[in-house]
């Protein structure tokens, strides 16, 4: 009996640390690269083995808020219906983002809702001290990347909470 709890206790551990989720998923504060503010809060999750992220609230506008400047499609999008005719909470904006390693992402496309600009995107989940180009990270960080051609401008993301998500969509309600 005793050989069975230890084997059964060692496949527990061994099929959580499998089944554990990916650093880059959670929920994250975007900050604009300029201005330092946070611009929206994002919950980045695994489906099907991609990677996607929806916003969960956004700032300085009402959470019902129309993505109107966006291009009626794209390719590979996600959802089904005209893109800017959607909401901009709730739609996938980073999606079909490839594995590379644990917490390195690639391959997939981030269009900005604002803009309706559409980039190919790289993920890359940062640990407390590691750094990416000149940037040394002091809290978990994403580097978010929006990439045209071999260019890369990178937004530096915090962990947010569900708290988070909360005071933002009391701050800036639906209009409706």
């Amino acid at each position: 009996m005793k050989k069975f709890a230890i084997a059964f206790l060692s496949l527990f551990v061994f099929a959580t640390g499998v089944f554990a989720a990916d650093p880059a998923c959670g929920i994250w504060k975007s900050i604009d690269d300029k201005t330092g503010k946070v611009t929206a809060i994002w919950k980045i999750y695994e489906e099907r083995g991609m990677l996607f992220g929806t916003i969960a609230a956004v700032v300085d506008n009402p959470q019902d808020v129309i993505a109107d400047a966006c291009k009626e499609s794209y390719k590979n999008f996600p959802k089904a219906g005209p893109v800017n005719k959607m909401t901009t909470v709730g739609t996938p904006w980073i999606y079909n983002m490839v594995k590379e390693s644990e917490g390195n992402w690639k391959g997939g496309n981030i269009v900005d809702p604002s803009n309706g600009k559409c980039y190919g995107c790289v993920i890359k989940y940062l640990n407390v001290g590691q750094k990416n180009k000149s940037f040394t990270a002091k809290v978990p960080t994403l580097a978010m990347a929006g990439t045209v051609g071999p260019i890369q401008v990178f937004q530096y993301w915090v962990k947010a909470t569900e708290e988070d998500i909360k005071k933002v969509q009391e701050e800036f309600p639906a209009s409706k």
